[in-house]
């Protein structure tokens, strides 16, 4: 059984955004693979901190996780990798937690194998989007394209930025590992610290003639189509993430991710509250005084419903599981119907004196005290 996110990291719900930092930082420093090397438990820990810190740092996945606990977060799809994540992506990912060079062992211990792998090259900066859905799309899911334009890796190169093969030759600087060696004197005694080398930046390798395609670049600035899959039940702001989507990076380097901000389309004859749907129904007196039948619509299609005769204005009609899905289908909410009496403006001298006659007529006088609950006792009726 996983062990709660909040004891991982040894914080509080209530923590803000820089106690869990630190206190992410606190546990991955401990349990971090340049300090135990070769101890399997200690990397289990350093990812176990590191899939905690994923969702405690992130508002909407830390909401997801207090309502629904570790349920939640197995279901959440495309913006969650939880203990998924290798070493390298844990490096990639939350490297700046630890600042400049990604680890705060590197300077002691020379750097990890982990390290070393996560370092080469430049990783591709994200795509930001806001996607508008409507209702409809938001209760069934719904698979979008669009057209992003990002940068990609070359195709004639395949993103070496060399002219051809023999236009690449291996790093003077650090000899095609990658990564400069420095030994300085601390008063410890000398310590060794690794970097990337700053000439090749990383990729171990120098390109003498450049590629004529992206100019040396490694990659190109073009359109392309992507596929998003929208999981039924996302709510306005809510971000969704597509690893890998974003820009290709460079030397090597990792590409970024795309970034979905979900929005909602007005509509016109719902509003949403939470996974409730609000449909506004209009009755004329005599329907809501003898009782009628009428056809409701919803998100699936329109349905019946019966009027009881006597009804009254701001009585809510709910159609069960009517409503929106929560995300990935635990529960579906309801449509709540609110009853408005229509009064007309412009009345005929027939209607009018129709309606004179009953305003003395003992049946037509308020009673409010009559046994009809209030609109307040009818809303704490229906949430209790």
């Amino acid at each position: 059984m996983k062990r709660d996110y909040y004891e991982i990291l040894g914080v509080d719900k209530n923590a803000d955004e820089s106690t869990i930092k630190k206190a992410y930082r606190k546990v991955a420093m401990q349990f971090h693979p340049d300090r135990n090397p070769g101890d399997k438990e200690a990397e289990e820990k350093f990812k176990e901190a590191a899939e905690a810190y994923e969702v405690l740092s992130d508002a909407n996945k830390k909401a997801r996780y207090d309502r629904y606990g570790h349920a939640g977060m197995d279901q959440m799809g495309g913006g969650y990798s939880g203990g998924g994540m290798n070493m390298e992506d844990i490096f990639r990912t939350f490297g700046d937690v630890f600042g400049e060079g990604g680890s705060p062992f590197d300077q002691f211990f020379g750097g990890s194998g982990f390290r070393q792998s996560s370092s080469k090259g430049q990783k591709g900066s994200n795509l930001r989007i806001k996607l508008a859905l409507t209702l409809e799309e938001i209760h069934s899911g719904v698979t979008k394209k669009i057209k992003v334009k990002k940068h990609v890796t070359c195709k004639t190169c395949q993103g070496s930025g060399a002219k051809d093969q023999n236009s690449v030759t291996t790093c003077s600087t650090c000899k095609g590992s990658g990564y400069v060696h420095q030994i300085k004197n601390t008063f410890l005694g000398q310590m060794q610290s690794t970097s990337v080398c700053p000439k090749c930046h990383g990729s171990g390798k120098t390109v003498t003639a450049s590629c004529p395609t992206c100019k040396g670049q490694g990659r190109n600035l073009e359109e392309e189509t992507i596929d998003i899959e929208i999981p039924a039940g996302v709510q306005e702001g809510m971000q969704l993430s597509m690893r890998g989507k974003g820009n290709a990076g460079q030397h090597g380097g990792a590409n970024g991710d795309l970034l979905i901000t979900i929005e909602e389309k007005p509509h016109d004859l719902f509003s949403r509250d939470d996974q409730n749907v609000i449909y506004d129904l209009f009755l004329n007196f005599a329907d809501v005084a003898l009782g009628t039948q009428v056809e409701i619509p919803t998100l699936t299609g329109n349905v019946k419903i019966k009027i009881p005769a006597g009804t009254q204005a701001g009585k809510i009609f709910r159609l069960k599981g009517k409503g929106l899905p929560s995300l990935h289908q635990y529960d579906k909410g309801d449509q709540l119907i609110n009853v408005n009496i229509w009064t007309p403006k412009n009345l005929s001298a027939e209607e009018s004196a129709m309606l004179e006659k009953m305003r003395s007529m003992p049946n037509f006088q308020p009673k409010p005290n009559s046994g009809e609950k209030g609109f307040f006792e009818r809303m704490r009726e229906y949430f209790n």
